[in-house]
């Protein structure tokens, strides 16, 4: 299984807790911006790690690229205060730039900002199909719980989300974290890519709040169910029913919720 390693600049300093002769480790925060064709479209606060990872899946979970070949070669340039993702596009993929334009800012809890329409925001996406994919009960337990074994920076600070992708049979093939859930899922998605890992076998586990574009991020991926530990928000409901995605969520202690599409669980019972 492929675990997410930290890297020293992972875990930073330890900083001084008030009074107390003790020290707590804190996770690195920077800027962090997603350069294409020689034009910023974002900067997004993120963890330091996993950066080729995080170019190659935020463009794919927001439809600039369909295929990791329609990306080139990410250059990772370091500045005194934050971090560029240099990246080229096919020309095909130019126009589509622009259609999915961002401002220059996107704070940690954010995932939509700048978009400047509606439709934009809220964009159509193909139904995912995920085949024959099915979860048990045990399945789904064992995911919280695989995900829970795979975050060794949150142990560490208590401040970072992490997504994880489970296999059926398999168990947790990878996972990656981040101080911002959306990266940490962009990051998963980056790591599938290059790992040849189709997301359409199993399900991404989220330690976040299940929010319309969460859903739209995995499901722009062709991930065919979302298992969270945190609840959804209406809206990320929505959007699970359209795409045809199966949303799991306030799965934790052993319980979980079905908001959307169960017939992707395998109860046992008649389907």
């Amino acid at each position: 299984m492929q675990r997410s390693t930290p890297v020293p600049m992972a875990l930073p300093d330890l900083h001084p807790v008030g009074s107390r002769a003790r020290a707590r480790a804190l996770p690195e925060e920077v800027p962090v911006a997603l350069v294409y064709n020689g034009s910023t479209l974002a900067v997004m606060m993120a963890s330091p790690v996993d950066l080729e990872e995080f170019a190659l899946g935020f463009s794919l979970t927001e439809g600039i690229v369909t295929a990791p070949g329609q990306l080139g070669e990410v250059e990772v340039v370091t500045h005194p205060k934050g971090i560029e993702l240099r990246m080229w596009l096919q020309a095909d993929r130019a126009g589509v730039l622009e259609q999915r334009r961002r401002a220059l800012a996107g704070p940690v809890g954010c995932g939509l900002c700048g978009i400047d329409s509606l439709d934009q925001a809220l964009r159509t996406l193909p139904p995912v199909s995920g085949g024959a994919m099915r979860l048990t009960s045990a399945d789904i337990v064992a995911a919280v719980e695989g995900l829970r074994d795979c975050q060794p920076l949150h142990d560490a600070t208590h401040a970072v989300h992490a997504a994880g992708f489970y296999l059926p049979g398999t168990g947790m093939m990878c996972a990656r974290e981040d101080v911002g859930r959306h990266n940490a899922l962009d990051k998963l998605a980056g790591a599938l890519a290059q790992g040849g890992i189709a997301p359409g076998t199993g399900a991404v586990v989220l330690t976040s709040r299940v929010s319309a574009d969460m859903v739209q991020k995995a499901a722009a991926i062709g991930a065919p169910c979302v298992i969270a530990v945190s609840a959804p928000t209406t809206m990320g409901v929505q959007v699970a029913e359209e795409t045809g995605l199966t949303l799991i969520a306030r799965a934790r202690g052993g319980t979980y919720e079905v908001f959307a599409h169960a017939h992707r669980i395998d109860t046992g019972g008649p389907q």
